[in-house]
């Protein structure tokens, strides 16, 4: 083709639909090496060239980068080759935002950097086109031929416009790189702090040493992968560090778990007297005494890193890893080892208080209220109080279930606190930064539960006078509690399984399709299964329900936890009432003790509430007679929940005289259909008077 005669409306034509084709490439790839690619395809069908490439510009630095290229021939110059700025063409593309065109670069001294590679190539006549965007001038894209003068101004014209676009999606990709390295260093963060979470709930109610550090050693060993973990204690009577725990699995058994360890000419004698971390590699550890620097190397331990365990500005010991790797991790791995160290030591300090505590108890007639601060541990279940075999499993359960978004179904009897495990799922799993939104299902009439849990329209009903959200709505991306679930009308239980299966649901008096990602949590006083049985709670609902089931302890099966408990209330409850209570007297403590607490916590909270009010000094003191008054209440009052709901609907049924349907009949006082009033009369043997 004659380079030097007009363009005919057939090559514009051509041209044009080049253009539609690159925007097309736009949409159509995510990675700048894809389009790049199908550009210099399409665009060697229409302009002549035997090299095309992308360079990026790095004012900062004052370099330019190849970014990507394409040549027939090999090149000593790699995509990723650096250059000084000042020896390519980006300084006179920053400043004029011009293309520059070389027809003959054997007439063109400028540039040499890019002379020397063209020349390899065999190029002749060479073009570079700025790639300016919204950024700035980001790069250049570079064109060259083996022929001179082989482009003409239409070429170049045509070019710049191929600049633009390609600018459009450079800038893109960028743009998606950086954000992409920073969800990364976000990734790293997360993993940080999911490591020190696991280490805070793992050591969170251990009082053993020995404990507290098989707690944290598995996760340390993952997080950092290394072979080895230990702790050494300083020993102050002796005036040495004793190595205290051991976890390591593929040991042979050479280092031992109770050995002395010196304070001079070791890594660890050296982290613990300086109080900062310490690295020994192979060399390092060659040098200390025969017996430790035998051991590690017997065992093929190359590597070693101390860290100083300090609280309260004392340094308790040192918390130790070791691999068989010389560059087992980095400076990261060091603050990472820091952080961990800084919160097992404050829980191992909180070890040693607590063992001082135990000694101080069994010497003290009374129990003192101001060790409650000591023996209640740093629980990452702040609100949770007791330390009971049942109450702990319970607490394992949560933190097994916690991470993951299956449904859970908490079974217990009033009072035990189902809502304090519900939340502690929330706040421990990824959907604690979003809302943690409750409904007592008990507590709505059943004609608004449906407009409670999904919301209504303006207009849904009578009364709907604007829009309104419903808790699942509000619980998006959060966790939504369901407390008593069984009293969920049977009507409305297909919804539910529905919004469970499907994530999706219809506001009242909506056709959109509303679409959520919600977590549920559920909790019952009854035994669904027999619902089930009975006819009264849908089977598939049932099973979808409870795919991880909880049971809550009653407080009469854990006792244990009664004294925490009833310092924990005294304390609030005093200081709440600005009254100063010192001290609880053993015969009240195993009183309350061994009263069953037929209302758990709920009830000891109450009692313990009436206490603290009627106490004038500085002693608790719960009135005679109080303990055993309650239960007397408690078991004259107590109906069957059967008992209850027959004499509900009996009271509305003779309030009404007995009308059963309309506006004024005893359904819509309780809020119910006709139909189900009567289903739910025949089940109870309701039968109108004569």
């Amino acid at each position: 083709m004659d380079r030097e005669a007009p363009h005919s409306p057939q090559d514009a034509l051509t041209r044009y639909r080049a253009l539609l084709e690159i925007n097309e490439l736009i949409s159509a790839h995510r990675r700048f090496e894809d389009f790049f690619r199908e550009l210099s395809r399409l665009l060697s069908r229409i302009i002549p060239f035997e090299g095309i490439s992308i360079t990026i510009y790095d004012i900062e630095n004052q370099t330019t980068k190849l970014y990507l290229s394409e040549s027939g021939k090999q090149t000593e110059y790699p995509d990723g080759r650096i250059f000084p700025m000042q020896e390519t063409s980006a300084p006179e593309i920053l400043k004029d935002r011009k293309p520059i065109y070389m027809p003959d670069i054997e007439k063109d001294a400028r540039f040499p950097a890019i002379l020397r590679i063209l020349q390899q190539h065999g190029i002749r006549s060479y073009c570079v086109l700025p790639l300016s965007s919204s950024r700035g001038c980001m790069g250049g894209l570079h064109f060259g031929s083996s022929k001179p003068e082989a482009y003409t101004a239409e070429d170049i014209e045509f070019l710049q416009l191929v600049a633009r676009q390609a600018a459009v999606v450079l800038e893109n990709i960028l743009t998606y790189e950086s954000q992409v390295e920073s969800q990364r260093e976000l990734a790293r963060e997360r993993d940080h702090l999911r490591l020190l979470l696991q280490v805070n709930d793992a050591v969170a109610d251990k009082l053993d040493t020995r404990e507290l550090f098989s707690a944290i050693s598995v996760c340390l060993r993952e997080a950092l992968n290394v072979e080895y973990a230990s702790l050494t204690l300083f020993d102050a009577q002796n005036r040495c560090l004793k190595r205290h725990s051991l976890d390591f699995p593929g040991g042979g058994g050479i280092l031992q778990q109770d050995a002395v360890i010196p304070i001079e000419n070791t890594t660890v004698g050296e982290a613990f007297t300086k109080a900062i971390p310490v690295v020994a590699r192979r060399a390092e550890i060659e040098r200390h005494p025969p017996e430790i620097a035998g051991g590690l190397l017997g065992e093929g331990l190359n590597f070693l890193c101390a860290v100083p365990l300090i609280s309260r500005k004392r340094v308790l010991g040192t918390l130790n890893v070791a691999s068989r790797r010389e560059d087992a991790f980095s400076e990261t791995g060091i603050e990472l080892l820091k952080e961990v160290a800084c919160q097992f030591a404050v829980a191992l300090d909180n070890a040693f208080a607590y063992r001082h505590i135990e000694e101080l108890n069994s010497k003290l007639a009374e129990e003192k209220l101001y060790l409650a601060d000591e023996i209640r541990r740093n629980l990452y279940f702040e609100e949770i109080i007791g330390t009971s075999q049942s109450l702990q499993k319970v607490l394992r359960q949560v933190e097994v279930v916690a991470p993951s978004n299956s449904t859970v179904l908490i079974f217990g009897e009033t009072g035990t606190g189902k809502e304090l495990v519900a939340r502690a799922i929330h706040n421990l799993s990824t959907r604690r930064q979003s809302t943690f939104v409750k409904l007592n299902c008990a507590a709505i009439p059943t004609g608004l539960m449906e407009s409670e849990m999904f919301g209504h329209e303006k207009g849904a009903f009578t009364g709907a006078v604007a829009q309104r959200i419903g808790r699942f709505e509000l619980a998006n991306h959060g966790t939504l509690f369901l407390d008593e679930i069984g009293e969920i009308p049977a009507e409305l239980q297909p919804k539910l399984l529905r919004v469970l299966q499907e994530q999706e649901f219809e506001r009242l008096g909506s056709a959109r399709t509303v679409h959520v990602d919600v977590r549920l949590v559920a909790a019952t006083n009854k035994d669904l299964q027999s619902m089930v049985k009975d006819g009264e709670f849908r089977a598939d609902l049932f099973y979808r329900l409870n795919v991880f089931p909880i049971v809550m302890p009653p407080l009469r099966e854990r006792r244990e936890d009664i004294p925490k408990l009833v310092r924990y209330f005294v304390q609030q409850v005093a200081q709440r009432m600005g009254k100063h209570i010192e001290t609880i007297h053993s015969e009240t403590m195993e009183e309350l003790v061994r009263y069953p607490w037929p209302g758990n916590v709920r009830e000891l909270q109450n009692i313990i509430e009436r206490a603290v009010i009627l106490s004038s000094g500085t002693v608790l003191r719960v009135p005679p007679g109080e303990l055993s008054s309650s239960a007397e209440v408690v078991n004259k009052n107590i109906q069957t929940l059967e008992e209850a709901d027959r004499s509900h609907i009996l009271q509305a049924l003779e309030e009404t005289h007995w009308i059963i349907g309309g506006p004024h009949g005893a359904a819509a006082r309780l809020g119910m259909k006709r139909s189900t009033l009567q289903s739910r009369m025949q089940k109870l043997r309701i039968l109108r008077p004569h």
